[in-house]
């Protein structure tokens, strides 16, 4: 599991704050995966997933603010990543996640951590790059 750390800094305090979020909701998800007293975690898991989805909505509206009120010419290439970060959110298959519960925070996990990771270090640093 990765966290935070300064490599992932945009030096856009407002981004970086967001981004911190991210990497907490995942945080909480490992916590949960590594949690040995639940023996049913679907509603926990759906929680983070709806987190996860309602924070991004968030998130994403504020770095598209962000890069329109600086004028950055790749807005609409960026935010294609963003929409498709959401429908990989929305298609988790929660018939699925109650089979194997486990498994599941494992494949959110990895997808999430491996996106965010190679969003903020490529996609988003470009932002500040121009």
């Amino acid at each position: 599991m990765i966290g935070w750390k300064d490599d992932y800094k945009l030096g856009v305090q407002l981004i970086d704050d967001q981004h911190k979020k991210l990497f907490e909701i995942c945080g909480r998800a490992y916590d949960l995966l590594k949690n040995e007293v639940y023996i049913d975690k679907y509603d926990r898991i759906v929680e983070i997933i709806e987190e996860l989805k309602q924070y991004a909505l968030y998130h994403f509206k504020s770095e598209e603010e962000y890069m329109k009120s600086i004028g950055y010419k790749k807005l609409l290439s960026h935010k294609v990543f963003h929409d498709d970060f959401l429908e990989k959110i929305k298609s988790f298959d929660l018939e699925k996640i109650d089979e194997n519960q486990d498994q599941a925070i494992i494949e959110i996990l990895d997808f999430v951590v491996n996106w965010i990771d190679k969003h903020i270090l490529t996609v988003d640093k470009m932002i500040v790059m121009e």
